[in-house]
This record gives structure tokens, sequence and C-alpha cells, in this order.
């Protein structure tokens, strides 16, 4: 918006000073004064445009020149001696900056030191890959020398079983297991070409295991002692009294038709009688774990627990001829 000049003149006017000559003078000088402070206040406010230099653009003889210098002190330097005024020139650059050099090297060593160290806990994908695909080869390697030390273990245990009782024995590896609870049937790795026939009695260094009922080619299945459908004559080693040991449907085991003169008690060993011909003398089966002689009872109830781990076998002992008798109780 443009400011108003000031005006000079009086604001009341006389007919006197109106009507002469004077007041038309006065007028035109106010207003003369009001028109030049208002150009000198917009050229103070205006920027200044002052004449700009002239921008040249840089000859190109400069580069051709610089070049050129260039080139021929390279040549200069590659041909004269060490002994030359180029290379005495480098030497005392050199000499010159060498201590600033020392002090740099000096100040950013820590610096230096510290990237170092913490970029020694950096890798890339590629190397943590690497070391996990090694990790795992590891670990697979580790689980399989800790099974080959735990079979190696068991095979030993049945070999210095077998040899302790004067077993003619065949190491047998459990190749399949029951598919359902009321089955106690497992699959071992011999058959009748290993000389694995039906009814022959099978071991495992805590006891008998069971009977093979059907041997094939390369394989026989095996009834466990602890099968509703198996049965056995036993015998309790402290007492002399004998019974008939049945499994039953949840895999325990009972003594029945044991003469009331004769209770066990807990803690008995139960061996094979060798009656029936099912199993030879002496085979060990279990210990009793309970009695039960109730009053009017013609047998007393007699619970017998084997120590063969049936849910977990990995290993057994078929018996390819039959043993002398062994009263102390083979597998004990």
């Amino acid at each position: 918006m443009r400011p108003a000049c000031r005006c000079t003149c009086p604001r009341t006017r006389s007919s006197t000073l109106c009507s002469g000559p004077r007041w038309r003078w006065r007028k035109r000088t106010s207003s003369s004064s009001c028109a030049a402070a208002t150009r000198a206040r917009r050229r103070k406010h205006a920027p200044m445009a002052g004449p700009q230099p002239e921008q040249r653009p840089a000859s190109p003889w400069l580069l051709v020149g610089a070049v050129a210098l260039s080139l021929v002190l390279v040549t200069v330097y590659v041909k004269e001696g060490d002994r030359g005024p180029l290379h005495l020139v480098r030497r005392g650059v050199q000499a010159v900056a060498a201590p600033v050099a020392a002090v740099g090297d000096w100040v950013t060593w820590p610096v230096r030191a510290a990237t170092t160290w913490v970029g020694g806990f950096t890798m890339s994908k590629a190397d943590v890959a690497e070391l996990q695909a090694q990790n795992a080869e590891l670990r697979k390697r580790n689980a399989e020398l800790e099974e080959a030390r735990l079979e190696n273990e068991r095979l030993k245990k049945l070999v210095g079983f077998a040899e302790a009782a004067g077993l003619d024995a065949k190491g047998a590896h459990v190749i399949g297991r029951p598919s359902s609870t009321w089955e106690g049937v497992v699959v071992l790795d011999l058959g009748f070409e290993d000389g694995v026939t039906t009814g022959m009695p099978v071991l495992s260094a805590q006891g008998v295991v069971g009977q093979v009922v059907e041997s094939t080619l390369g394989s026989c299945r095996v009834r466990l002692i602890t099968d509703q459908r198996s049965g056995a004559a036993a015998l309790v080693q402290r007492t002399r009294a004998t019974g008939v040991l049945r499994g039953s449907v949840d895999g325990g085991l009972t003594m029945d038709f044991v003469d009331r003169k004769f209770l066990p008690q807990r803690g008995d060993v139960v061996l094979t009688s060798g009656l029936g011909g099912v199993y030879p003398k002496g085979l060990l089966i279990g210990e009793v774990v309970d009695v039960d002689a109730r009053p009017g009872d013609l047998f007393p109830d007699i619970v017998v627990e084997s120590k063969v781990p049936f849910a977990s076998l990995e290993e057994a002992l078929v018996l390819v001829s039959a043993p002398p008798a062994v009263e102390g109780g083979a597998g004990e």
C-alpha cells in the first residue's frame, strides 16, 4: 500500500493565505517534497540490483597443460635415478609427513582395533548357514555313535549272559512290535534259514521273553510271555512250590495253582520249572510282588513281575538247542 506523504502546510487556512500567490507557492513546494520522500523510501526498501559478473567457461588449454605436465613428470620420475630431483622431493615430503602419519596412526589405532574386534563377531548369512549345517552333521554323527555304543553294551550283556548260562543261542534284533495293546507279539530278524523253528524259547539278559510261534525265511514271530494266550510251568526258587504262570490283557503275570502250604513272599524269585517241555528248567521269569491268600480260596493269587523291558526290547536270544538245567536261575 502506498504510504501517505506528510503534508507541511497548515490545516487551517486563512482567506488571505489561500487567496494570495504565497499560498500557491507553498502548496507546490509541499507536494514536491512529499513525492521526493516517497521515492527515497522506495529506493531504500528495493533490492540491490548491481551488475552481475560474467561467468566465462574454463579454458580447455588449462586441462591439456595439466595432463601434459603430469606426463612429463611421470616420465622424468621413471627415467631418472634414485638420486634424481623428483626422488629427492618425494623423500623429503615423506620425511616431513612421516611424523604426522605416525601421530594419526597412533590416534586412530583404538578405533581401528575396536572395529576389527567388533567385526570378528559378525558373520555373513552364508557362514551362519554353513556352521549350522556342520553342527547338524556333527549332532547326527554323535547320535549314531551313541546308539552304536548302547547297542554294543546290550549285545555284550546278552553274549555274557549266554556264555555264563552255557546256552546255545543266536542273537536277534526286534524288527516289529504289536500293532495294538491286545496283541503281545514281536518280530525278530531271524528265520528258518538261520535255524530258528517254531517252539524255540526266546530270552533276554533280564529273563524269559516268550516263544517262537511262526518262522519264515528271514524272520520269526515271538509270542511274549505276558500275552494272555501264553503259559509256562513255573517254580518259586525259595519254597520250591510249582505252579502255572499266565499272562493277562494288561501285560501282567500271575502264578496259579500254588499250594497254600508253600506260600511265597514278596521278592521271591520265580523260575521256569522245565515241566511241559516249553521252556528249559531254571530260566529266570521274574519275582513275586504280591500275594493274596484269602480264607476260603483254594489257591492264593500271586502276582509276578518280569524285569524284561517288553515295551523297549531291541535285542533277544533265540535258544536253538535245549540247555542243561540251571538250578540257580539263568538270567539272574
